[in-house]
C-alpha cells in the first residue's frame, strides 16, 4: 500500500475513531486497515494512535500528523479535480469560521442556504471568539470583524459594524440617559469578558472612559439580556442587538461619541486558484452580507 493510501486510511481512522467504521467507509477489511496504520507508524517511527477495546485516540504526534495529512490529502484531491477538469463543481467539505454571535446570526443562514444549493456538499463551522489561523486550522473561508493586517489572504469587504452603548427604555426612565461618556461612571454596567473585552471604552476624539462593571459574563448574550431586562447598560457591536433595536426593546445612547465603524471582510487563502467550493461560497456570502441592512 503506497504512502498516500496509508495516510488516507490513518486520517479516516482519526476522524471516525474506529478501525471498523473506517474499513466500511473505505471498502477495506478491518485487518487491512490495521496493517495500513501499523505500516505508517513503522515508517514514521512514532506511535500515532492509542487503541483500547473501547476507543481509538490520537497521540500528541498523531494529532500533529493528522493535521498535516488533512492538508496534504486536500491538496491532492484539489490537484486531481483540476487536472480532470472538474474544479468547476463544488465538492467535499467546506470549513467556515466566524465569531460566535455573528456566526449564529448571519453566517449560519448562509451556510445552510449553500448546503441547500449544493446538496452533495457538507460543511463544518468554527464559531469562536478568538483569533483563528485559517491555514493552520484547515479553514476555507473566514468572516472577520476588524481591521486587517497584511496576512496574504484574499479579502472582500462586505460591510461594517459599530460599537454602541445601549439600554432598555425602562432603565432610562428610572436612571436617566447618559449624555457624555463620563456619565457612564454613575450607571450600572454589564460586560462580556471575551477575548477582545477591555474595561476601557474608547470614543471618538480619542476619549476614553474606564468603566466599573457590576456584572461580568464570559458570553455576549448575558450582558445583552441584562440590558434588555432593564437592569443596566452594556456596550456591544450593533449587529448583536439588531432585532432588539427594531422592536424597541433596546435603545442606543451616546451615538454621537462613537468611534469609526469596524470593517467586516470575507477572507480566504490565496496563492493558488481557489477550488469551486470556496469560490461559490464566497460569491454567496459576499452577496448576502452586502445586502444585509444591519451591516450596510
Amino acid at each position: 500500500m503506497d504512502r498516500w493510501q496509508t495516510m488516507r486510511v490513518f486520517a479516516k481512522v482519526a476522524e471516525t475513531g474506529s478501525f471498523a467504521q473506517t474499513a466500511r467507509l473505505l471498502h477495506m477489511s478491518p485487518p487491512a486497515v490495521t496493517r495500513a496504520v501499523a505500516a505508517l507508524e513503522e515508517t514514521i517511527g512514532a506511535r500515532l494512535l492509542i487503541r483500547t477495546t473501547r476507543s481509538v485516540k490520537l497521540t500528541e504526534a498523531g494529532s500533529r500528523y493528522y493535521e498535516d495529512c488533512r492538508r496534504i490529502l486536500a491538496d491532492i484531491a484539489e490537484a486531481e479535480s483540476a487536472a480532470a477538469g472538474s474544479n468547476a463543481t463544488p465538492s467535499g467539505t467546506l470549513a467556515v469560521t466566524a465569531s460566535v454571535l455573528f456566526g449564529k446570526m448571519h453566517v449560519l443562514p448562509i451556510v445552510t442556504h449553500y448546503l441547500d444549493t449544493y446538496p452533495t456538499m457538507s460543511a463544518r463551522t468554527l464559531f469562536v471568539d478568538r483569533p483563528v489561523n485559517i491555514v493552520e486550522e484547515g479553514i476555507d473561508v473566514a468572516i472577520r470583524i476588524g481591521r486587517l493586517t497584511d496576512s496574504g489572504l484574499t479579502a472582500a469587504r462586505v460591510g461594517s459594524v459599530r460599537h454602541v452603548i445601549c439600554g432598555a427604555p425602562a432603565y432610562f426612565a428610572r436612571h436617566g440617559v447618559p449624555t457624555t461618556p463620563a456619565d457612564l461612571k454613575r450607571h450600572r454596567i454589564a460586560v462580556s469578558t471575551g477575548a477582545w473585552a477591555s474595561p476601557e471604552w474608547r470614543f471618538a476624539g480619542n476619549e476614553r472612559v474606564v468603566v466599573h462593571s457590576t456584572l461580568q459574563s464570559n458570553t455576549n448574550e448575558v450582558p445583552i439580556a441584562a440590558a434588555r431586562s432593564g437592569w443596566g447598560l452594556t456596550r456591544v457591536l450593533h449587529y448583536q442587538i439588531g432585532p432588539d433595536l427594531l422592536e424597541g426593546r433596546l435603545r442606543i445612547v451616546l451615538d454621537e461619541y462613537e468611534e469609526a465603524p469596524i470593517p467586516v471582510h470575507v477572507l480566504y487563502p490565496e496563492g493558488r486558484r481557489a477550488p469551486a467550493k470556496v469560490r461559490t461560497f464566497v460569491d454567496l456570502a459576499v452577496s448576502q452580507l452586502r445586502a444585509n441592512r444591519t451591516l450596510n
